[in-house]
């Protein structure tokens, strides 16, 4: 008992220090260069999209209003074999001075069903721009999203840039007679998110590992060949951000950067089912132990490790109710730890209201870093109506 004591105490002094540095280091975080200097960067702003018709619009509309001049840039979409009306609305899609096309893909075998890399590289392959921007079909976006990345890519000569995405909806969206984000699991997987935006932002600034998401990057045409694109990780399904981040991480140490500005937030819808969750959340851990870069590994290693403490704790007390005691302890000082980080993060993104919520979910949140852990190393799952086996 005592022996089980202290390694709790370990794993949770290592947590917390961890948790610690990550909080002091997205606080950190500088603000983005002034951007005095006149934009000239032309950017390929790539949509990968499969039966996307109800989203697709909106994000065409949002992309079309964008405050960069609409000289320097241009949208394509890349139609990964969509058998709704996707292609046909991005077709019929006019908006005064974009620049806009609609790739759609052959039919052709994908190694290791690497379907949104094969997407993402066609989209390269036809992209006039120096910059390339990548993002997804649901999502959208602030006005001066495009003048934001120019900006400091131009002020600071980065290859690749990570910027921040944000779960919520579209103004007034419902589901019934609810807006969908007051649901259990909107909440859940809005605040889920804004943690790991706040561990990508502390990570990337202080280059501790790396860390993205492919809602929202920017890299140089240029970095991308010259690191072999998606070489030697084009059979991993999931990892077109990460995967590739750390690609141009390895040639560009002191190039790859995080954009912590409001105006660079990209907004992305929750998932509506639990279904749909679970398959996104279990694709992101799928390529858990694929990283090349070994830094990430142990931190996941360790977070999950300290998981699965609770769990083990919770059949203990069964039969002694001492490691209940611990086990109620150790879950209040997990809470303490992580909610200033949190809150900080959450204000960042306009999200601080959710807070209160943060202590009461710290049990389910528990179980699902562990059963998502397990399932992304040993499941399978569904992504746009296809199943990925490992």
């Amino acid at each position: 008992m005592f022996l089980f004591a202290l390694i709790s105490l370990l794993l949770f002094t290592l947590y917390g220090v961890l948790i610690d540095y990550y909080r002091r280091a997205w606080k950190a975080i500088p603000a983005p260069p002034g951007g005095a200097s006149p934009l000239q960067a032309r950017i390929s702003v790539l949509v990968p999209a499969r039966n996307e018709e109800n989203n697709i619009k909106a994000c065409l509309e949002s992309l079309s209003r964008q405050s960069y001049p609409k000289d320097l840039y241009e949208v394509i979409v890349i139609d990964d074999h969509s058998t709704d009306r996707t292609a046909a609305i991005v077709t019929g899609f006019r908006a005064p001075g974009l620049s806009l096309s609609c790739l759609r893909l052959a039919e052709a075998e994908v190694t290791g069903g690497a379907y949104k890399k094969f997407a993402i590289e066609t989209g390269i392959r036809a992209a006039t721009g120096t910059l390339i921007v990548t993002t997804d079909a649901d999502c959208w976006f602030h006005p001066d999203w495009l003048r934001t990345i120019a900006g400091f890519y131009e002020e600071t000569g980065a290859k690749f840039i990570a910027a921040p995405v944000r779960i919520g909806e579209a103004s007034g969206e419902t589901t019934g007679s609810h807006k969908t984000g007051d649901s259990f699991l909107s909440i859940f997987q809005t605040l889920d998110f804004i943690t790991l935006q706040g561990i990508t932002g502390a990570a990337v600034y202080t280059r501790f590992h790396s860390m993205c998401n492919g809602a929202n990057l920017a890299y140089e045409k240029k970095a991308f060949y010259e690191v072999d694109g998606f070489k030697d990780i084009d059979d991993i399904p999931s990892g077109d951000d990460m995967l590739l981040m750390h690609k141009i991480y390895k040639k560009y140490p002191g190039q790859v950067f995080f954009l912590k500005n409001r105006h660079a937030i990209v907004s992305t819808r929750p998932e509506t089912s639990w279904k749909g969750f679970v398959n996104q959340r279990v694709r992101w851990a799928s390529k858990a132990d694929k990283y090349d870069d070994k830094r990430i590994f142990w931190v996941l290693l360790l977070v999950y490790i300290l998981n699965l403490l609770f769990i083990g704790l919770l059949l203990a007390s069964w039969w002694n109710s001492w490691y209940l005691w611990l086990l109620l302890i150790l879950v209040t000082v997990k809470t303490a730890v992580e909610f200033p980080f949190v809150r900080s993060v959450a204000a960042f993104f306009g999200q601080r209201r959710l807070m209160v919520y943060f202590p009461a979910l710290q049990p389910f949140h528990i179980i699902y870093t562990v059963v998502i852990g397990w399932l992304g190393k040993f499941g399978s799952y569904r992504w746009k109506e296809r199943k990925i086996t490992k």
